[in-house]
């Protein structure tokens, strides 16, 4: 059986997403990860809960407040429209910020343990021979903390990879714009069509098992380099 054009579609479109949440959350989420690792602030339980509510919150319970957050009588719909832009529901940008949403503890969780896994010595020594505090952290604590940040790439690019609940919920099932995999194999169900349903659901199992095989054979390496 071979995939279809909409399949192809739905998976040329389900790695952009993936590929544009990873590199955004690696970006925005390493300084909150470092200031987890290191705050001795009040607020740390309450924001690291935050951080965490993914993991537990069914996924169409976040897909729902957000569109009702970025939908036309939202606080983020109505900000949009008075800037004389479209709603974010049923958009590759809504999808992206839905993501970004739902994956954030597989990016800020494995980068905090890293960072905190340094403790204070390099930085310590750094400092000592005159390394200012930018200076320290690109050059000192990001070297070190690399495995975590594969880690934190790959876990972050295979969760979005996997979504269905959220992107359903906030984006629809549009073709080329929203309809993702996960979507695509919920529609071939739908339809009866099992044998699309199988390659692509079969794809999607020998994909989540490389990603765990690629895990485990990187991360003992990387702390051996670390």
């Amino acid at each position: 059986m071979i995939l279809t054009a909409d399949d192809y579609a739905a998976i040329r479109l389900t790695l952009k997403l993936a590929s544009v949440t990873t590199v955004l959350l690696l970006t925005l989420c390493t300084p909150l990860a470092w200031w987890l690792a290191h705050t001795r602030s009040r607020w740390r339980g309450p924001i690291g809960a935050v951080v965490a509510l993914p993991l537990v919150l069914p996924p169409t319970v976040i897909g729902f407040y957000l569109l009702v957050t970025m939908g036309p009588n939202g606080p983020v719909g109505q900000l949009t429209q008075a800037l004389g832009l479209s709603t974010l529901p049923f958009t590759f940008p809504g999808l992206v910020i839905g993501s970004l949403v739902y994956s954030l503890p597989f990016t800020v969780q494995p980068l905090q343990r890293a960072f905190e896994s340094l403790g204070t010595r390099p930085m310590e020594a750094a400092a000592s021979l005159g390394a200012g505090p930018l200076d320290r952290f690109f050059t000192v604590a990001l070297p070190l903390a690399r495995p975590g940040f594969i880690t934190a790439a790959v876990l972050t690019f295979a969760h979005t990879v996997g979504e269905f609940g959220v992107v359903l919920m906030l984006g629809g099932n549009i073709p080329g714009v929203t309809r993702v995999v996960s979507v695509q194999i919920y529609d071939h169900v739908e339809a009866m069509e099992y044998a699309h349903a199988h390659w692509l659901a079969g794809g999607m199992v020998v994909f989540s098992f490389l990603v765990l095989l690629a895990l485990h054979l990187l991360q003992p390496r990387e702390e051996r380099r670390a």
